[in-house]
């Protein structure tokens, strides 16, 4: 059995190197036992390509891989996906639900700290009407509007900025520290272009916090210092973090440093292999992303292969002082999905 009280104590960013290999080699190895067990074509997949294969994340959309019995799934989390394209299903029981969502916390708190602040959702409450079958959107909203209070939405149902909800939030916290979050390419287009438009700025001061897809943007040019800067003309924030994740692991997200580099907390882990034969890569050298994570147990989802590219840049020695590993996105493979939740959505 997995002691998850005890490893949920364990603070984000302090493990070493050697005590993390030591703790992931144990729990990986019962995680893979525990899907084989439970999941009848994940224990297929690995008689076909060995213990604890990660497993490229388009699966999820292609079998149903559930490590519960349905009638214990409180939760469908589907990934984004543009017209015409299929869905990844994550399905989630209580336990591990709860346990993405203190991770999450505890990640999160670790750069906001832990008092919970007002909070600005960049979005329109729309998203959140099917409470039990969540999209990529609806499920990164959910989860963050735990770290805030008394949260108001600054988009309409149309993606427009409500005005109304904006100037009473702004009245209301003004010169106050207040959380704001948001996918990244919305945030920029529904939010810092209408207040550019307007030639507003917002007395708000404070983190915003965003991922979820660069694609748009960096087709147009904007990259995460022109982002960074942009929104600070707009608002008084103080920090602007990215933050990198998936559907497929909810929780145990990969947050960006006061140095602007991804950190992978105790809880996640990250690994970057070449192209050519999937072997791991050094420092330095791009190559296909390959995600760990303590958490699910409802789904075999410890350990996949992304669609995206990225390059470890160091472990244990960022000048933020925080222990893992760190590293950037170069951003999806040529030919993958467009599927980050930003990316996605499209008006009707």
């Amino acid at each position: 059995m997995i002691d998850y009280e005890q490893i949920l104590q364990i603070s984000p960013y302090s493990l070493s190197a050697e005590e993390k290999k030591k703790l992931y080699q144990k729990v990986l190895s019962d995680l893979g036992v525990h899907h084989q067990a439970n999941c009848e074509p994940y224990r297929r997949l690995c008689e076909h390509l060995g213990e604890n294969p990660p497993l490229p994340v388009r699966l999820f959309k292609q079998y149903t891989l559930r490590s519960v019995a349905e009638d214990r799934v409180i939760k469908t989390m589907t990934s984004s996906g543009t017209s015409g394209q299929a869905v990844s299903r994550i399905y989630l029981d209580r336990e591990t639900s709860a346990r993405q969502t203190k991770v999450l916390s505890k990640i999160v708190s670790n750069f906001t700290g832990k008092t919970r602040l007002p909070m600005l959702v960049l979005d329109s409450s729309a998203v959140l009407k099917d409470r039990s079958m969540f999209s990529a959107r609806g499920a990164g909203i959910l989860g963050f509007s735990m770290l805030g209070r008394d949260m108001s939405y600054a988009l309409d149902e149309n993606m427009q900025l409500n005005w109304n909800v904006l100037d009473t939030f702004c009245e209301k916290y003004a010169g106050q520290e207040v959380l704001m979050f948001g996918f990244t390419f919305m945030v920029w287009e529904y939010f810092y272009q209408a207040l550019k438009r307007q030639r507003r700025c917002l007395p708000l001061k404070g983190v915003l916090i965003h991922g979820g897809g660069w694609k748009k943007l960096l087709d147009s040019a904007v990259d995460e210092n022109i982002f960074r800067a942009s929104l600070k003309e707009v608002t008084s924030l103080d920090k602007v973090l990215n933050y990198y994740g998936m559907v497929e692991q909810t929780g145990s997200i990969f947050m960006e440093c006061e140095c602007g580099h991804l950190h992978a907390s105790v809880f996640s882990d990250i690994e970057i292999l070449r192209h050519q034969d999937l072997s791991v890569a050094g420092i330095g050298e791009r190559g296909l992303i390959k995600l760990s994570s303590l958490l699910p147990t409802s789904y075999p989802g410890h350990i996949l292969l992304s669609e995206d590219e990225g390059e470890l840049l160091g472990e244990d020695d960022c000048a933020c002082g925080r222990m893992g590993k760190y590293f950037k996105v170069h951003g999806r493979i040529q030919g993958a999905e467009i599927r980050g939740c930003s990316d996605t959505y499209e008006k009707h």
